[in-house]
């Protein structure tokens, strides 16, 4: 039995859980900000946020809505005005990655070289406009040196030294808050913006993680948890966000 920080009883906290927590975390104190969660977990996390902690924080449905925490629609959001939110910087979006490095490159377009590649993936889509215009924080399910990689084999998403060779066009409104996994939380929050290991998830070790990563992590001397949920956390989560489960299917128990 575990109990959460408000010391209700919760039962066993699983790690999807854990994760819903660590994603809405990354909206904590936004505002009035377009949240773009791709992914169920990250879109728990972010509604979740909302119903908690980030009451002005704006919602959408991906298309052409705004909805409000229980899916109610609140707005139109035309194409026109997206495009506004993405180019002012007041949208953060959690995207998922095929690729990371220890930057931050993201590469959601090929594996192998991108001239005769081995294997096709989505393509490059919005990941440069998002990466350099917006907050844009990542998520990964399964935690892999298939993932996590000394160098990605393209770039789709732009990392600091990406953004840092490009100049000041780039680096000025580009910003990479976290990465989300099924294991820790990880950030740049170091000088040469390495990604560094911010916090575990109850029940994984630091051994765990440096072994699932394909490059050096940067490692506080004491790396803390991922904070526990609240009792009605738990509950929104568990009875009104999520009632059917599905967070177990994308991070099973």
């Amino acid at each position: 039995m575990t109990t959460t920080t408000d010391g209700a009883a919760a039962g066993t906290v699983s790690r999807a859980e854990y994760c819903v927590i660590a994603c809405a975390e990354a909206w904590r104190g936004s505002g009035e900000l377009l949240a773009s969660p791709m992914g169920l977990i990250p879109g728990i996390g972010a509604r979740l946020a909302r119903r908690t902690f980030a009451p002005d924080l704006l919602l959408t449905d991906g298309e052409a809505m705004l909805i409000g925490p229980d899916g109610e629609r609140e707005g139109w959001l035309p194409y026109r005005q997206h495009l506004e939110f993405v180019a002012g910087g007041r949208r953060h979006v959690m995207m998922g990655a095929s690729q990371l490095d220890r930057f931050g490159n993201q590469n959601i377009s090929c594996i192998g070289d991108w001239r005769r590649p081995t294997r096709q993936l989505l393509g490059v889509r919005g990941a440069p406009i998002n990466t350099l215009n917006n907050p844009t924080s990542y998520w990964v399910p399964k935690h892999s040196r298939r993932v996590f990689v000394s160098k990605v084999d393209m770039v789709s998403g732009v990392g600091y030294d990406s953004a840092a060779a490009a100049g000041p066009s780039a680096t000025r409104f580009h910003h990479l808050p976290r990465v989300v996994t099924n294991l820790a939380v990880l950030d740049f929050d170091t000088p040469d913006h390495t990604m560094r290991l911010a916090s575990l998830h109850p029940g994984v070790t630091v051994d765990e993680v440096r072994e699932a990563t394909g490059f050096e992590l940067v490692l506080p001397a004491e790396v803390p948890y991922t904070r526990e949920p609240t009792g009605e956390e738990l509950r929104l989560i568990r009875a009104e966000l999520d009632p059917k489960g599905l967070r177990h299917r994308e991070v099973p128990a």
